[in-house]
Order: C-alpha cells, then sequence, then structure tokens
C-alpha cells in the first residue's frame, strides 16, 4: 500500500519536472533531484537513520557525498512549495474517489498556521562561534482536515520572519469556495481582505488589538453548542466594505489560558448558522495534531541539517511522507468500515511502525520497477486497489489504543490500595528493624 501511494505521491519523473519547471538557479548534472528526494524521504520514514546512512545503502549515487549535501542546501524554496503543492494536488483526487464528507458542503477547508524548526547544533560557519544554537527555518503550513492532506506549503529562510508577511503567496492563490481558517495573528485587515477579494470564505481568531472596528451591531443569542453559548454581530471596518459577522463562543469552561470567551471574525453567508462556525473553528486545532505527528511519528526535524535550505527540505518531504501515511489511514478506516460497531481510528504511529517492519522485504521480494505503472494510473483505480489491499490488514495492528477517561482527583487523595501498601512496609520495616528479644 505504501508503495503504490509513494508512485503516485512522488514519482520520480513528475519530481524532476517539478524542479525543472520551479528551479531558478539550481540545475541538474549527474544528481537528479528525484534521487535526492527519495533518500531523504527514506529518512524521513525511519528506513534510514541519517541522509548520510541513505546514501551509503545507495550504492550507485553518481556523484560524492559533499556534492549530494551541497545539492540539499541549494534547494530553493520555491521548489519545495512546489513539491509539496503538487504532491496534495497528486493525491486529492485518490482520497477523494474513496469517498470524504466535508465539513461545510460547498466549501473547501484551508487551515493555516506556522512551523518552527527547532534549534540545530549544526550551525553555519559564521554561527559557531556563538553559544546558542540557531533556527534553521520557519513554514506556513496549509492543511486539509477534511482529506487529511498538506495542500501547500511556504518556507521561509529566515526562521524570525514575522508569519504574517509570509502569507502574500497564500492570499495570492487563494481561491473561489475555499474556507480559510486561522488563529488570532492573522486577524489583520489585509489579511482577510486578500480572502475576501479572492472570493473566499474566512474564520479567524479575533486579536485583543486589531484591526479596530468602525462599526459594531447589537449582540444577539443563537443557541449553544457543547462549549458554550455562541452570540453574533454584525461589524464593519471600512465604510464602502460589506459587513463582517463577529462570532462570540461563551465557554462553559475556562480555556487552560483561562479566557472564558473566543470570539471569531467570518465573512461566511447568513447560510452558514453561527454555531456551524464556532464548530469548524474546533478544526484548527487538528493543524496541531497533524505537527506533532511529524515530529513524533516523521524525522520532520532532522537536526543534522543546520542550513536553511536543508531544513526547509527536510521538513518538506516529512510532510509528503506524511500525506501518504494519511492516504494509507482514510484506506484502512474505509474498508474495514462497519455501521454497526464504533469507527475505526487508525493510528499513524502504529502504521509507521509496520511499514518499517516490512518495507525493505517487500522492495527486495519486488524491486523498484515493478511499481512504475500506479505513477500514472487512475486515481479511481489507485483508491480500488489500496482498499483491497487493506481489506487483507488486520485493523487491530494499526488502531490506536484507547485510554480511559482521565479521573482528577482532589489535593492530599491518596488511593486505598496505595495506603494499604504503605502500611504493609511499614510494618514489615518496623519487625525487621527491632531487637530480637
Amino acid at each position: 500500500m505504501a508503495r503504490v501511494a509513494l508512485e503516485r505521491a512522488i514519482d520520480p519523473g513528475w519530481v524532476d519536472e517539478v524542479f525543472e519547471a520551479s528551479r531558478q538557479r539550481q540545475y541538474p548534472r549527474e544528481l537528479l533531484f528525484s534521487t535526492v528526494v527519495e533518500m531523504v524521504t527514506l529518512v524521513s520514514l525511519g528506513l534510514r537513520p541519517s541522509l548520510h546512512a541513505a546514501a551509503k545503502q545507495a550504492g550507485n549515487l553518481p556523484v560524492s557525498l559533499a556534492a549530494l549535501y551541497d545539492k540539499v542546501k541549494r534547494t530553493e524554496p520555491a521548489i519545495v512549495r512546489a513539491l509539496v503543492h503538487g504532491s496534495g494536488e497528486r493525491l486529492q483526487p485518490v482520497v477523494q474517489a474513496m469517498g470524504i464528507e466535508p465539513s461545510l458542503p460547498g466549501w473547501r477547508l484551508r487551515v493555516l498556521d506556522g512551523n518552527h524548526l527547532p534549534a540545530s547544533e549544526k550551525r553555519l560557519a559564521p554561527l559557531r562561534e556563538q553559544r546558542g544554537a540557531a533556527l534553521p527555518g520557519y513554514s506556513l503550513v496549509v492543511y486539509d482536515p477534511d482529506s487529511g492532506l498538506v495542500r501547500d506549503i511556504v518556507a521561509c529562510e529566515d526562521a524570525y520572519t514575522q508569519e504574517r508577511s509570509a502569507t502574500a503567496p497564500l492570499l495570492a492563490s487563494a481561491q473561489e469556495g475555499e474556507l480559510w481558517i486561522a488563529d488570532r495573528n492573522f486577524c489583520t485587515y489585509t489579511i482577510m481582505q486578500g480572502w475576501h477579494d479572492a472570493k473566499a470564505g474566512f474564520i479567524v481568531r479575533e486579536h485583543a488589538k486589531h484591526p479596530k472596528l468602525l462599526k459594531v451591531g447589537a449582540m444577539q443569542l443563537c443557541g449553544r453548542i457543547e462549549t458554550g453559548e455562541v452570540h453574533e454581530q454584525a461589524i464593519e471596518i471600512r465604510q464602502d466594505q460589506a459587513p463582517w459577522r463577529r462570532i462570540e463562543l461563551r465557554l462553559d469552561t475556562p480555556t487552560e489560558a483561562g479566557d472564558t470567551t473566543i470570539a471569531l471574525w467570518s465573512n461566511l453567508p447568513s447560510t452558514v448558522s453561527a454555531q456551524q462556525i464556532a464548530q469548524l473553528y474546533r478544526k484548527r486545532w487538528r493543524i496541531e495534531e497533524m505537527f506533532q505527528r511529524l515530529e513524533s511519528v516523521l524525522h520532520s526535524e532532522l537536526r543534522s541539517l543546520g542550513h536553511p535550505r536543508a531544513a526547509l527540505l527536510g521538513f518538506a518531504v516529512a510532510v509528503l511522507a506524511y500525506n501518504v501515511l494519511s492516504v494509507l489511514k482514510r484506506s484502512v478506516e474505509q474498508a474495514h468500515r462497519d455501521d454497526s460497531k464504533p469507527a475505526l481510528d487508525v493510528s499513524t504511529y502504529h502504521l509507521a511502525v509496520n511499514l518499517r517492519s516490512s518495507y525493505e522485504g517487500m522492495l527486495i521480494a519486488l524491486p523498484a520497477v515493478h511499481w512504475t505503472a500506479w505513477s500514472c494510473a487512475e486515481p479511481q483505480r489507485i483508491a480500488d486497489r489500496l482498499l483491497e489491499l487493506a481489506s487483507h490488514l488486520n485493523p487491530r495492528t494499526v488502531s490506536t489504543a484507547k485510554r480511559g477517561p482521565k479521573i482528577h482527583k482532589p489535593k492530599g487523595y491518596v488511593d486505598a490500595t496505595i495506603a494499604r501498601s504503605h502500611v504493609s512496609t511499614a510494618r514489615v520495616l518496623m519487625e525487621t528493624c527491632s531487637p530480637t528479644p
């Protein structure tokens, strides 16, 4: 299943076409860009411990290791973005063929958030005299929670770039029918108006200081959701602008930060209720879960790559691997779907573990030449094949482990079993240490 999905996601011929169309100063000679992506993918999936090990085991690398690292650290941000965006476009029809239930019919969700790569001890020469490790890069990631795929990425070599200034390429590519969901840092007039001008919708959490409101309508109670009461009012920022909507969710239980109210701005039409808007914003947290999986399941943060462009390429390839695992996750869940039982929740971690344990043996039995036909196959055929293979998989081996509810114990509470154990231990110690009569 992984090999079929990989052939669709990062077909070597397509990867080299992306490189040729997006490159600015780089050029291919003996080493193809698809070879670089393949080796970094093996590292991201945990099949190789490092890029150096992947190159050593490749056997037929046409250039030296120094030339390989030189190629990696010169990968341009435009190539990184084109690779992620194009791969998402290639996998979306496959996921669509398996069946997607949209969170809001008629709209395509796009969750936007930023991600800083961790500080690396593999520093550039000018930073080796400094005590602190430098951040190698920063990226804006666009995630589709309905399909589970990362659809776009903006790679920034300067890790300290303000993320608002990096949204310009995303605003330029926004399309009608998309619904962008973002946190309060993106609550600026320029960003929201950019989405509005592109005829896209947005749901953005309100910032405490900006933008300033020109006119505020009366607050109206719109009902409840499971976390609190929902209120709504009309707002205006410019005189020549149609009113937007301000949704206020008054929480029954404060957040971990102590917030009792969450305010959201949106330009969605009145056909979308305030309760729906409040519910849709909760899907923003799925991108946080996606970042956690990238860090814990996949090697998205290659600390051995300290050069900004090399680190960003490593992160982007990990995103490609995550998209492949997302396709496998959906195929297993759909193949074992049973309306009479609770929905199966497949663990990305266990998928990766199974992949690492059997991938090498599969390639020995069936070399790469047997898989090239899947790179240009019809999406429906690929989806059918993945579902067929997934039906033979034991779902227990990849299902998520369910934990019981957390019990909040009052301060000073001691479990009875623990107390009895402490008493028994104390009695044994007293009998052991007491003098013999």
